[in-house]
């Protein structure tokens, strides 16, 4: 009965694991069954001989040398097919042998159009992605800290190097014209409408107020000997300094005290700015007129050469501060990193709905990433096979399906000496 060659190549079979580091093994194992195929091809070539010179054969005799006969056959036949493969057999140049070799540029090709046209369909991948459903696993991943650790700290092994690859020149021109589009492409008057609307609701507007007015009065108290120079030079050449110094002296007591009564809560100046923040919100929301008034403060802010500066030096500074916090093992921005990718995945966890959106999105991203790239991927699997040596082509093939191939040379062996004693039964009792 022929030999089973299923089990030799399971992928579990313990005596021939997988794995580059096993090839030895692998060899081991070839040379292994090689040799049984073969010692069985020489023991039916010896059995025949044998049966040969037996000078007045019985029936066993001739059923035996019968059987051995075709194994022998059958045995030689599966040799040269199986050897034809890979080799010339014997090193005769018989046409349509070394297969493999003589091939492999074919093999290459059909290798990758068969990848590509079986493996890279869209709808399959995707259909593959959706049921292995990622999200889920994702979530489940990341709800461990150690393995949000590790993703964190992969980006923070590659992002500083690839940040430092930019030309400080580009990094400061992108980020510049970043920010400029956005703040030109923002319709800038009703978010300061909503800015002044929050500050008026906690009174912080008035807060603004009183720091404007105690500004003013610091300003004064700290620049009365400017007051009184200023006054002086402006004077008559008769006029005592004496009294120039007490005039600026009342000037100063006398705006002072105009300003401290303005800190009163109750003073109209309050009121009369607190219309006016009023008015602002409301003209800022509604008015054009106060719109293009925003709009162009804005251009021509973005306009000045000192604020352009200022936001290309953002790019850099930008740069840096990232740079410093990937590289802190203890930094703020790696453990906001880390929490992000956590709540992400508890989000994630808690959430079907939001699984679902994320598992059909990567499902659209596969969708439309694999066809620009099926053909590049196909012909890339040609080019390398294409561009491995034949030696190193037959011993990987013959590495992975030698074994197998062995089988086949022991079941043609034993496959002819069954149909040899068949045929010789059949011609002994019925002709």
């Amino acid at each position: 009965m022929p030999l089973s060659s299923s089990a030799p190549s399971s992928p579990r079979d313990p005596a021939l694991p997988t794995g580059p580091a096993n090839d030895a093994a692998k060899r081991r194992a070839l040379r292994r069954h090689r040799f049984w195929a073969t010692f069985l091809l020489v023991a039916v070539g010896a059995g025949f001989v044998a049966a040969l010179r037996v000078p007045q054969p019985g029936f066993w005799v001739e059923l035996a040398r019968a059987g051995c006969e075709a194994a022998l056959v059958g045995g030689l036949a599966d040799w040269f097919a199986v050897t034809a493969l890979f080799r010339r057999p014997l090193g005769l140049p018989i046409p349509h042998t070394a297969v493999i070799p003589n091939n492999q540029a074919r093999i290459g090709e059909g290798l990758g159009r068969f990848v590509e046209h079986n493996f890279l369909q869209p709808e399959l991948i995707a259909g593959k992605l959706l049921h292995a459903r990622p999200a889920a696993r994702v979530a489940d991943w990341l709800a461990e800290r150690e393995h949000a650790e590790l993703i964190v700290e992969r980006i923070a092994a590659a992002a500083p190097v690839a940040l430092r690859s930019i030309q400080d020149r580009e990094i400061r021109r992108f980020v510049a014209g970043a920010l400029e589009r956005e703040l030109r492409g923002q319709d800038l008057a009703p978010l300061l409408g909503r800015l002044l609307a929050l500050l008026r609701e906690g009174d912080r507007h008035q807060e603004l107020f009183d720091q404007a007015v105690g500004t003013a009065r610091r300003f004064l108290a700290d620049n009365r000997e400017r007051v009184f120079r200023t006054i002086a030079d402006r004077s008559r050449w008769y006029v005592p300094r004496t009294v120039d110094r007490k005039v600026a002296a009342a000037l100063i007591e006398g705006a002072d005290e105009i300003l401290a009564e303005l800190g009163a809560q109750d003073h109209e100046a309050r009121r009369r700015f607190d219309q006016a923040v009023a008015q602002w919100i409301e003209e800022l929301h509604s008015a054009p007129e106060a719109r293009a008034k925003v709009a162009e403060w804005r251009d021509r802010l973005l306009a000045n050469p000192e604020m352009r500066r200022y936001l290309a030096g953002l790019g850099g500074e930008l740069r840096e501060r990232l740079i410093a916090g990937l590289e802190n093992p203890d930094s703020t921005l790696r453990r906001g990193l880390v929490e992000s990718l956590q709540a992400l995945a508890r989000a994630l966890a808690r959430d079907p709905h939001m699984q679902e959106r994320f598992d059909r999105r990567l499902a659209e991203i596969v969708r439309g990433l694999v066809p620009p790239f099926r053909h590049e991927i196909g012909g890339f699997i040609a080019e390398v096979v294409r561009s491995w040596e034949s030696r190193t082509v037959v011993e990987r093939i013959e590495l992975a399906v030698g074994r197998d191939l062995q089988y086949i040379r022991v079941n043609g062996t034993l496959v002819g000496a069954a149909v040899g004693c068949a045929l010789f039964l059949v011609t002994h009792y019925l002709v």
